[in-house]
Formats: structure tokens, sequence, C-alpha cells
């Protein structure tokens, strides 16, 4: 096992701290039109095992995550058991499939809805991350710990961003309005990780202008926090990230020795 997915000291002794238990939610309903036509994005084999599989390890990794609550598309629920039960994952971790929503905000709520009430720490992940290392996993769940209400893993943008407007006929060059200051710029990754509370209040309250889970609290007016993320954390939505997840798995099991 390599650096990037061994559990962590600090989850070692964090994991056991009395009264503390964390669960990660995973919508995993879309249908991943970007990629083509085909299985939904979550179910496309990334070396031979679904990334959905890969992103439920990447959660069990870490010794602080207990339950992974898997929010599968609305009629394949048995089937994405069926394919989680077939993969060997970390005993110490507990998967739950439920059936998930039209939308991914209903699927976050319908995962929420199935934590058991021990829980109080949660993290939202995306099924298409499926290669996020432990280490970032910990550094979300112990910050939250550390009365963070929400907190998301981020990185510095490597290039310049234009903001743009409308272009004058359709089809047009787009005017560039305005270029932000890219040094207090961050890409956000996942898992985003937040006090049960404050998501569960979010999920109840907030209904437009969604762009993620910790855009919804920051509508609450509650105090969002960036932790490092890790580029080995990227999203992947086009058939060229595909390729670099094989590449960078490839590389971590020449590494493991398997």
């Amino acid at each position: 096992m390599s650096d990037e997915s061994r559990p962590s000291p600090a989850a070692d002794a964090a994991g056991t701290a009395a009264g503390a238990r964390t669960a990660a939610v995973i919508p995993a309903a879309g249908r991943g039109v970007r990629l083509g036509p085909g299985a939904p994005k979550a179910l496309r084999t990334l070396g031979g095992t679904p990334m959905l599989v890969h992103a439920v390890r990447a959660m069990a990794a870490s010794r602080l995550v207990s339950l992974v609550v898997v929010v599968a598309p609305p009629d394949g629920a048995t089937e994405v058991k069926a394919l989680i039960d077939a993969h060997a994952l970390p005993e110490r971790t507990d998967v739950l499939v439920v059936p998930g929503g039209e939308s991914r905000q209903e699927s976050v709520r319908l995962g929420l809805d199935a934590l058991p009430p021990e829980y109080d720490t949660v993290l939202v992940h995306d099924a298409a991350r499926p290669l996020v290392p432990v280490d970032t996993v910990d550094t979300v769940v112990e910050a939250v710990r550390g009365r963070a209400p929400a907190v998301v893993p981020a990185l510095p943008l490597a290039d310049t961003v234009k903001e743009v407007g409308p272009p004058a006929a359709p089809g047009g060059v787009e005017p560039v309005v305005a270029t932000p200051e890219r040094a207090r710029l961050r890409a956000v990754q996942t898992p985003q990780g937040f006090e049960r509370e404050v998501l569960v209040r979010a999920h109840a309250t907030v209904t437009e202008n969604v762009t993620d889970d910790a855009s919804m609290v920051e509508q609450l007016g509650l105090p969002v926090v960036a932790v490092p993320g890790h580029e080995e954390a990227f999203k992947v939505t086009r058939p060229l990230d595909l390729v670099l997840a094989e590449a960078v798995l490839a590389r971590r099991r020449l590494n493991d020795g398997f």
C-alpha cells in the first residue's frame, strides 16, 4: 500500500476519539453524459474496476470513516449493492446503498436521511473522483472535528481566469469583462466535510444557486474553510480525464507491487 492510500497515524489516533463518528455520502445517480454514451459515469471501469468502487475504497481507506452511504440511481440500488458486494472493502467500514433522486441535491439529501443518528460528521464525495488520497480525506475530517462547520479541499489555479460576457450575436466571440485575481481563487474538490446538523439544515432550507454542498452552507451565512487538496483528486468528466486516471492508477499499482 502506498503512502497516498495508507491510513495516516493521525487517523489512527483520531479514529478512536470517543463519540466522534464520520460517514461519507457518495451520490452516484447521475448519467455522466460528458463521457459519452454507455453506462452511468460512476459505473465506468478504471483499471478493470468501476469508478464507484474506487471512490468507496477511497473513503473506506480512512480509519476516520466508519460508514459509506452510496446513493444509487432510483431504479438501480439492487444492482449497485451487488456490484459493491463483489469487491473487497475494509471490514471496519460499513457500506449502505440507498436509491437516489432526480438531482444531485436530492440524492445527497436522501443519503443524509439514511444516516444513523450517531454520526455527527458527514463527508460528501463525488463518485467521479475515484483517486482522492487518504491524507486528503483525513485532513477534511480533522478540520470539521476542529469545529469548522464546512470544509472543502482546494487547489490554487494554474491558469489565468477570465470572466466573459454574452456574445453580441449567437455563436459570436465572448467579450472579456474582468480578470479575477488568481492568487485568491481555488479549484474546489471533494470530499467536502460538514457538521451533520449544518448540512441537514442547508439541504432543508437552500434550493437556489446551488453549485456544491459548501455553497449551500455559505448561503446560511456560516463559515466555509479550505484545506489543501490533491492533484490526483481530479474529477473524471471527459474521455481525456479517464486516460489520465488510468495512468495514475497504473503508477500506484506499480509502486504498490500489485
